[in-house]
């Protein structure tokens, strides 16, 4: 019963944008009262509210989670967002879009491989490096300057942004896992290299069937081109992303394997594809052209990778420093947020140093931000309501409830739906992260109690069976992460598509299942 009450505010969300095909921003605000409402009148008598916080008043408990909810939304997630869409907007105004589009249009004339270096290749490289939307955000964005349809913009960019999460933002969500199920909340590198590998295992199959899906959607005619690109590209981000796994840990999968995605398609083109015949009044860009267009987005991964994880003297010093924290009663957590160290900053700073380069000022660069602002205000409602929504689920027990009735009802093929439970965290969240966060531990305890208790080894892959089950949850996450409200907002804001959620999310929902039922049942063949 508690389970069933628990999945209440995930059925209205469902209900109201694709039922009532009510807006996201709109369904989100209503999902969050009735969530906050439900928790109110109900939690307490249900039993379902965790111990520590019995003795504290529901109202206090209610009101706190709101305000870290708000917290989590605005830092760092709609910062990000908001400068991943500002650093395109100033490619727009500066018009070095256009050399962009030139010359990625230039390159082949097969569609289906400029889509797929675009949302799988260049897309992954800004998901393993930044996360938290700019792999929707950016790439959605360019294929309609292409030329590309938004609906299908949207549709290929969620696609795309799947299987890189589980090591997005340079490996923090499985960093994370990690911390969460390892004594101490501290992981050691053996640890992180178990749970690494095994959750690109888990979507070992994916890593072509994804790229597969999004070339048929992009010519449903070319099926055996498809499928060798797909085996082709796939093949290779699978073996990298191993291998980075594997001796590398968490930080690198998404990068590297994303850089050789990248050079797999580049020779897929040249080996087998017929050279573009480029017209006689072609432009054609010189070196110091070149690198004035991508210079928002050569600084952008300059940035990142030089305050990430690779260099860690950077990272530590900015870690430590200028970093805000805010303790929030009743719920018994400390909200922290660094301001040198966090993404956004590196986006800003690339975007307003590129545009300067691009010869924009510095009047046009803040008009342009101001723009970007305004046309974002739905999203800002959206986003902060869903983290919100997700904030008044965990603290008030029902998270934990709809986890627990799940594993009551599944008994000994759990592992089957532990993926679901991933995903479902991440629907609710709209971050791999904070559904590792939720359910890592839950993962790991569900282990032991089926007896999962030894080690294993998965083709050739020794670790523990609770690591196994921990890392599907990173796996289902990322699944997860196709449909999340959160995702479809930012994709609706790149494509300038307000008020489409509901019809992106129907597009979204068949393969999502298919992602998930397939991790599933390699978690379950395996355990």
């Amino acid at each position: 019963m508690n389970a069933l009450i628990s999945i209440l505010p995930v059925a209205l969300l469902f209900v109201l944008m694709l039922g009532f095909k009510v807006s996201g921003y709109k369904s989100a605000l209503i999902t969050l009262a009735a969530t906050a409402a439900l928790t109110l009148w109900t939690a307490p008598s249900m039993g379902i509210i965790p111990e520590k916080f019995a003795s504290d008043s529901v109202y206090s408990l209610v009101g706190w989670s709101l305000v870290e909810g708000t917290l989590k939304a605005v830092f760092p997630i709609l910062l990000i967002i908001l400068m991943a869409i500002y650093s395109y907007n100033v490619l727009v105004e500066s018009k070095a879009i256009e050399v962009i589009k030139s010359q990625f249009s230039s390159f082949t004339d097969d569609r289906g491989v400029l889509v797929l270096m675009m949302v799988w290749g260049f897309g992954g490289l800004l998901e393993g490096m930044a996360g938290f939307g700019t792999a929707v955000a950016i790439p959605a964005a360019i294929l309609i300057g292409l030329g590309f349809k938004p609906m299908f913009s949207a549709l290929v960019a969620l696609l795309g942004n799947t299987v890189a999460t589980g090591f997005g933002a340079v490996g923090v969500p499985v960093i994370t896992l990690c911390n969460e199920i390892s004594p101490g909340g501290v992981a050691s590198s053996q640890t992180l290299c178990e749970v690494s590998t095994f959750a690109v295992l888990q979507l070992a199959p994916l890593f072509i069937l994804i790229p597969f899906i999004i070339l048929v959607l992009t010519d449903r005619k070319a099926w055996m081109k498809n499928l060798c690109l797909a085996v082709w590209v796939g093949g290779v981000s699978l073996a990298v992303q191993l291998a980075c796994a594997t001796f590398l840990g968490a930080e690198t999968p998404a990068i590297i394997g994303s850089i050789a995605a990248i050079l797999a398609i580049i020779v897929y083109s040249r080996c087998f594809l017929p050279r573009k015949k480029k017209p006689a009044d072609a432009k054609h860009f010189t070196m110091s052209e070149t690198l004035r267009a991508w210079s928002v987005y050569i600084l952008i991964l300059v940035f990142i990778l030089v305050s990430g994880a690779l260099c860690p003297p950077v990272n530590n010093f900015l870690k430590s420093h200028l970093v805000t924290s805010v303790p929030l009663p009743v719920i018994g957590s400390t909200f922290k947020f660094g301001w040198i160290s966090n993404a956004a900053l590196m986006l800003f700073l690339g975007s307003i140093i590129g545009g300067a380069i691009q010869g924009l000022s510095f009047k046009k660069l803040a008009t342009v931000m101001a723009q970007t602002v305004i046309n974002l205000r739905f999203t800002v409602v959206t986003i902060v309501c869903l983290i919100s929504l997700a904030s008044v689920m965990n603290y008030s027990g029902m998270i934990a409830a709809l986890a627990a009735g799940l594993v009551a009802v599944s008994g000994s093929f759990y592992p089957f739906f532990a993926p679901l439970i991933g995903a479902i965290g991440t629907f609710v969240t709209g971050s791999d992260t904070s559904s590792n966060i939720l359910f890592g531990k839950l993962q790991a305890n569900v282990a032991g109690q089926l007896g999962m208790t030894g080690s294993t080894t998965v083709c050739g892959f020794s670790g523990y069976e609770s690591d196994w089950l921990a890392a599907a949850n990173s796996a289902g996450a990322t699944g997860g992460k196709m449909i999340s409200p959160q995702s479809i907002a930012i994709a609706t804001a790149a494509c300038d598509m307000k008020g489409a959620d509901d019809a992106i999310l129907r597009k979204a929902i068949p393969y999502s299942i298919l992602y998930i039922a397939l991790c599933g049942l390699i978690v379950w063949l395996a355990a």
